[in-house]
C-alpha cells in the first residue's frame, strides 16, 4: 500500500487497529498503531508504537510531527487503510518510501 512517508525508517510489527485513543488498552508494546488520524489524545500510544499508520493526514498533522519528535517510522494518507489491514496482522511500515507492506 502506498502513502506518505512522515517519519523515516522501518519497523514490522503486529498491527493494532484503533479508532478512538480510548481504545489505546488494546496497544502493547511494540506494535503498529493503524489509525484513521490523529490529535494531541493520541500521543501517549505512540510511545508503545514501534510504527504508525494513519488513515489520513499530512506531513504536519499532529501524527506526522510526534512521529518525527519520537523518532517511530510513520506512513500517513493511506486511503482505506483500516479495511485493508486486519487487527494482528504482521505489516512492515517503510517511512523512507512511503509503504505499507503487508505479510
Amino acid at each position: 500500500m502506498q502513502g506518505v512517508g512522515a517519519a523515516a525508517d522501518k519497523a514490522t510489527g503486529t498491527a493494532r487497529l484503533i479508532n478512538h485513543p480510548g481504545e489505546g488498552n488494546k496497544l502493547q508494546p511494540g506494535e503498529v498503531l493503524v489509525t484513521p488520524s490523529t490529535d494531541p489524545g493520541w500521543t501517549p500510544l505512540f510511545l508503545k508504537a514501534c510504527a504508525v499508520i494513519m488513515e489520513t493526514g499530512g506531513y504536519i498533522s499532529h501524527g506526522a510531527i510526534i512521529a518525527r519528535e519520537y523518532g517511530i517510522p510513520t506512513v500517513i494518507n493511506v486511503p482505506g487503510v483500516m479495511k485493508a489491514i486486519q487487527d494482528g496482522q504482521i505489516v512492515t511500515v517503510d517511512g523512507d518510501e512511503g509503504r505499507v507492506i503487508l505479510e
